[in-house]
């Protein structure tokens, strides 16, 4: 099955979703429109659905693999990656002044999406050195910038991020690496990093790693760890590359998804490092690159979503079994005809377009935080994180199993390319930090350390929209209706939660996930009921009807079978611990 980039659902969204007014008279993207962006991201998919996509299943089935130390990644990798590199992809929304091209990142967010769908092994190259990009842009020395950023955003440079080790999870102040200071300045590493993505591979003339380690009598636990940039080949002050560091990939996992990813175990033998930033101020840098990932995660959440119901529609319309339930045919029909298998597609459609339009909202406000000095815009966005990556995540593994489904028996069959969507998709709620460390983060960090203020603003934000439903046709006041009855529910959730976490903070915790389920899913389906205001006025002027009549078929639906949800996920958080801490195990 071929894929198809879904541009012109992500051009409404940076359209009508992102904030895009605000965004394009930036004087960072002053003269910027919406059809240079378009012609973009056209072009990106173009080249993501001839080149990259058809890497997808061959490299799935081929793996990577490490021979004599050296990682061999499956055929027809290296040259796609060498024309991504050549046509200037990886710069999409970095600085100009280092080489990219300075776009917005909700047009960053949507390319990302793009590649993600095509081959989500692939993409997770570009992926880790956007982090890269954003944690040296953050914390680095002019001196480092100068040496690593413009080969980085060329992509002719790749980037890692090594957090963990084999003794420390998901908890980096049991993280043991050493960092000793040489007397030219700079520092020998030396210990094990594991689960490094692309750690190790021939795709690019140099990997940057970025390296937690702990100097010489720092502080235990996480306050005293420290960043370091370690170069696979050391840099010469012309910028040519030198020997080889001392730092080895051991082996790579053999792991039940994204097998064309080598994930490798590197063994860091003395090193050259050099510290970016402060001493004992890594973990902080790191978070940089952390979120950026965390949210790039969310968008690999929406693309393998989409991917799955792009491969779900197609073999539906094609496939012929039994008769319809309302006797209009004799003969057996295509199975989308059968009311449960609309219900299947439905939902993943709803889920995939909901979870697209609240990543796209989540990007235009990382835009006005970072370019405009917008402290309300930066508030939203750090509180969006989490639910981008748990909610997305978690909602992109029931799409592309429901995509199984779809199929039948097939389904489970490697031949139909469903089961592939489904094992991919299975690390995303882990990576980079798991759907309940994302949880955690958004009722400790982002609701109960400003005593919920932003959680407010934001159901204020929404109860805003509800109002404009209300003025409305009977389907945006049907929706308004649904919408309010979610948000009451996430305000519930957010006053019990801030009430009882300083007394009992087991049953507030016990209940996080559920918290993040329930945001996710009202904020998303907020998201949708702007795209239905937005649609009906079009429909209204006769306008793309074919389209905005489907965005307002899929908001519907997102209404009344998936915003109901938050009701549940409200008893879970409000009268479920007890159940949850006394259960037996």
């Amino acid at each position: 099955m071929s894929f198809v980039a879904p541009v012109r659902d992500l051009l409404f969204n940076i359209e009508h979703l992102s904030g895009w007014p605000e965004i394009s008279s930036l004087p960072r993207h002053d003269g910027l429109d919406l059809g240079d962006v378009s012609a973009v991201l056209e072009e990106f998919g173009r080249f993501c659905a001839e080149t990259i996509a058809p890497l997808n299943a061959p490299g799935d089935q081929a793996g990577a693999r490490l021979e004599n130390g050296k990682v061999i990644l499956p055929e027809g990798i290296a040259e796609a990656y060498a024309q991504f590199v050549e046509m200037g992809w990886q710069g999409l929304q970095h600085p100009e002044a280092h080489g990219g091209q300075g776009l917005p990142r909700v047009v960053g967010a949507a390319a990302t999406e793009i590649l993600n769908a095509a081959n989500m092994s692939f993409a997770l190259c570009p992926l880790l050195t956007d982090g890269a990009i954003e944690a040296l842009l953050t914390a680095g020395s002019e001196a480092q910038k100068a040496t690593y950023l413009a080969p980085l955003i060329s992509g002719r440079w790749t980037g890692t991020m090594n957090l963990t080790e084999p003794q420390a999870g998901s908890d980096l102040a049991l993280v043991r690496s050493r960092a000793e200071p040489a007397d030219d300045g700079s520092y020998r590493i030396t210990g094990t990093k594991i689960f490094i993505t692309y750690g190790e591979h021939d795709l690019a003339e140099n990997t940057v790693h970025l390296v937690l380690a702990r100097t010489p009598g720092a502080p235990a636990g996480v306050k005293g760890i420290s960043l370091f940039v370690v170069p696979k080949y050391m840099v010469d002050a012309d910028g040519g590359l030198g020997a080889r560091n001392a730092v080895r990939c051991v082996s790579i996992e053999h792991k039940l998804g994204v097998k064309a990813s080598p994930t490798a175990v590197l063994a860091y033998e003395g090193a050259t490092g050099f510290m970016v930033g402060k001493e004992n101020c890594g973990l902080d840098y790191m978070f940089v690159m952390m979120n950026a990932a965390r949210y790039a995660v969310g968008l690999q959440g929406i693309a393998i979503a989409e991917r799955a119901y792009q491969r779900a529609l197609a073999y539906a319309r094609e496939r012929v079994q039994s008769r319809p339930v309302d006797g209009s045919s004799r003969e057996a029909v295509p199975i989308i005809h059968h009311p449960d298998v609309r219900r299947l597609l439905l939902r993943m459609r709803a889920l995939t377009e909901a979870g697209r339009a609240m990543a796209a909202a989540t990007a235009g406000w990382q835009e006005l935080a970072h370019q405009g000095d917008n402290p309300e815009a930066a508030a939203l966005a750090e509180f969006m994180v989490p639910l981008v990556k748990g909610y997305c995540t978690e909602m992109g593994v029931e799409v592309v199993s429901i995509g199984v489904q779809v199929h039948g028996g097939m389904g489970f069959i490697e031949e139909t390319g469903a089961a592939q969507h489904y094992r991919d998709a299975r690390i995303l709620p882990i990576y980079e930090g798991t759907t309940a460390i994302q949880a955690n983060d958004l009722l400790g960090r982002k609701t109960l350390r400003d005593g919920g203020t932003t959680a407010r603003r934001l159901a204020a934000m929404i109860s805003e929209t509800e109002a404009e439903l209300a003025g409305g046709g009977s389907v945006a006041r049907a929706v308004g209706l649904r919408l309010a009855t979610a948000r009451a529910a996430f305000e519930t959730a957010v006053e019990h939660l801030s009430a009882i976490a300083g007394t009992d903070p087991h049953a507030a915790f016990g209940g996080s996930v559920p918290y993040l389920m329930l945001a996710g899913n009202l904020v998303a389906g907020w998201q949708m009921a702007r795209s239905l205001l937005v649609a009906e006025a079009a429909l209204e002027r006769g306008e793309d009807t074919a389209f905005m009549a489907a965005k307002t078929a899929t908001a519907r639906f997102y209404a009344d079978h998936i915003l109901p949800e938050t009701e549940t996920q409200r008893l879970r958080i409000t009268e479920g611990a007890e159940s949850l801490l006394a259960g037996l195990l």
